[in-house]
């Protein structure tokens, strides 16, 4: 079970599951959160993070190894979450080489052109929004989500983001997406985890044109 404040920011809390519950353990259940547009329709790429406002050892979060594959001459995913400490490999799958960069203030990447089944390593160590590049493709385009907070999740193509192992207690949950309206302003919303596992739908505001990558046959490859 968990509760809301609608007060709190923009983003609204459409629906309100609760699937099973029980006496609170040290770690509470799965938490979903299905995000959907104005429009109503379902937001796949959207990160869905929480912020826990009590004190409590998160030591056993370890940092974690991510890939961001180069295949199609696109970057796969297009959206990616990652901790803090965390790295990513950036392996190029393509027959042809690529060079990575990102002028983002939270991570400044230059990975001189290599070739395929190459892979070069990253680590992000600063919260923020890093953009991606190839200086070779200028059809490819990706996001890396970089957090300090435990629980990150990217929303799949049916616009659900599962987060497990939420411990209860008071959080404010925030959803970020390349395409929102404000993009320097992510939707929050504050929330309480009072049991084992429980499912919320949200909607953010979007723009009406959506930032993608070009294939590689519309970029004139």
């Amino acid at each position: 079970m968990i509760a809301t404040n609608t007060g709190f920011g923009r983003l609204q809390f459409i629906l309100l599951l609760v699937l099973w519950g029980s006496a609170t353990p040290l770690w509470a259940g799965d938490l979903s959160v299905s995000v959907i547009d104005d429009q109503g329709e379902l937001v796949e790429n959207a990160v869905v993070v929480l912020h826990p406002l009590f004190d409590d050892d998160w030591s056993t979060l370890e940092p974690q190894a991510l890939l961001m594959k180069q295949q199609g001459a696109m970057f796969r995913p297009f959206v990616l979450a990652v901790g803090t400490a965390s790295t990513v490999s950036f392996p190029n799958l393509d027959e042809f080489r690529h060079q990575v960069y990102s002028y983002s203030k939270a991570k400044r990447i230059e990975l001189r052109l290599y070739g395929m089944d190459e892979s070069k390593t990253v680590l992000f160590d600063r919260a923020g929004i890093v953009a991606l590049g190839c200086n070779i493709h200028d059809n490819m385009l990706a996001y890396i989500y970089v957090s300090d907070e435990p629980y990150h999740v990217v929303s799949d193509a049916q616009g659900m983001a599962l987060i497990r192992d939420v411990r209860p207690g008071d959080y404010e949950m925030t959803i970020w997406h390349p395409d929102q309206k404000k993009r320097r302003q992510s939707y929050m919303q504050s929330l309480s985890v009072l049991a084992d596992s429980a499912a919320v739908a949200a909607r953010i505001e979007m723009r009406s044109s959506r930032r993608q990558q070009k294939s590689p046959a519309s970029a004139g490859y």
